[in-house]
């Protein structure tokens, strides 16, 4: 039986297009990349597949039923990855009225496209379609020393951005109790990886280091964060997808837990070894401290045993292995950072405008 295609909203994104990637390497399945081409989406990451048989890209925005519905008609998907959002905490800070519209009222819409075209399908494809949210595990707040994320663990969003992702989970879920639209919810820890946009912090400190630019670190930087290498997520997605409950929510984490100065120190011990000749070594000397940003949450740690058990999936690299490659890849793949830094990003420092509120 030829399966139906997958249409993956945001594939332009960082993890979306490791998803398109991912998918036509790894199956047969078409792939319809819907994306509004953001300055986070960014087309270059997927310039090598636009001859691809398998691939299409739909230039559209979530937040326009019509196009949506027209998308679901004409391509007949049998699962849709629904990637597509504002997901930088500090850009929230500045502008919080974007992320509502895309992470809230885009998602509604998408859900209300998916249940209309699933409503008309036959039994059969009614029982193999699925709505597959990605989401992340800053809905749940932050944690103390110790403790784990769970996939019960309460919902505690403390910034705008999480706010918003909060609300596309619990639409989500609403549609499946609700219409019965079989939907599937993962919760994920902080990405890192290959073609990242460079206003996250690894890219950051890896441009700016490469450069002999500051390296600035929130706070004293014992911000805790579980670090997720994309191929890991993105095998951990395709397994949710083929294996997973609808209805059920599953975790997904690194198991590496790391402070950001220690992020920031490893990235500089790559930077020493794989640029023996930059003036700049030895690259911590250019790490700085600044001021907190706002609603900072202290930790943030996954328990990723339900998907281990239930699903068998497991993380393939480790934190090293991970950021060395990463580091790598950036290295080699300068003409990519220069062309997406051609737009209206300058690697400044956002999400300020709250900082009287901190």
């Amino acid at each position: 039986m030829i399966q139906q295609p997958l249409l993956i909203t945001g594939g332009a994104g960082f993890i979306g297009s490791t998803v398109v990637r991912h998918f036509l390497a790894a199956t047969e399945r078409g792939v319809i990349n819907v994306d509004k081409l953001t300055y986070a989406g960014n087309p270059e990451s997927l310039e090598d597949l636009a001859s691809h048989p398998r691939y299409e890209f739909v230039h559209a925005n979530i937040c326009q039923r019509e196009a949506m519905t027209q998308i679901f008609a004409r391509y007949q998907p049998g699962a849709v990855l629904h990637l597509a959002a504002e997901s930088h905490v500090d850009r929230s800070i500045d502008n919080p009225a974007a992320f509502i519209d895309t992470n809230v009222t885009g998602t509604y819409i998408l859900l209300e496209a998916a249940l209309d075209y699933w409503r008309k399908l036959d039994k059969s494809a009614q029982a193999r379609f699925r709505f597959h949210h990605i989401s992340t595990d800053e809905v749940f707040g932050s944690l103390g020393a110790t403790g784990l994320f769970r996939e019960d663990s309460p919902y505690q969003p403390n910034s705008p951005y999480a706010a918003s992702k909060a609300a596309s989970d619990h639409l989500v879920r609403a549609w499946y109790h609700t219409y019965g639209l079989p939907v599937l919810i993962t919760n994920c820890s902080n990405n890192y990886g290959p073609r990242q946009f460079p206003e996250k912090l690894i890219p950051l400190m890896v441009l700016n280091g490469m450069e002999g630019k500051s390296l600035p670190v929130y706070g004293a930087g014992d911000n805790v964060r579980d670090w997720l290498y994309v191929e890991d997520h993105v095998r951990a997605l395709e397994t949710v997808l083929n294996k997973g409950q609808p209805g059920e929510t599953y975790n997904i984490g690194g198991y590496n837990e790391k402070t950001n100065v220690e992020v920031v120190e490893l990235i500089c011990q790559f930077l020493d070894e794989l640029l023996p000749q930059s003036p700049h070594r030895p690259h911590r000397s250019l790490i700085t401290f600044v001021a907190d940003r706002p609603g900072h949450d202290q930790r943030y740690a996954i328990d990723a045993g339900k998907i281990a058990c239930e699903l068998d999936w497991r993380p393939r690299e480790t934190f090293e292995t991970g950021l060395r490659k990463t580091v790598q890849w950036y290295l080699d793949n300068q003409n990519w950072c220069r062309r997406v830094l051609d737009g209206s990003y300058r690697r400044e420092r956002l999400g300020i405008k709250g900082q009287a509120h901190a």
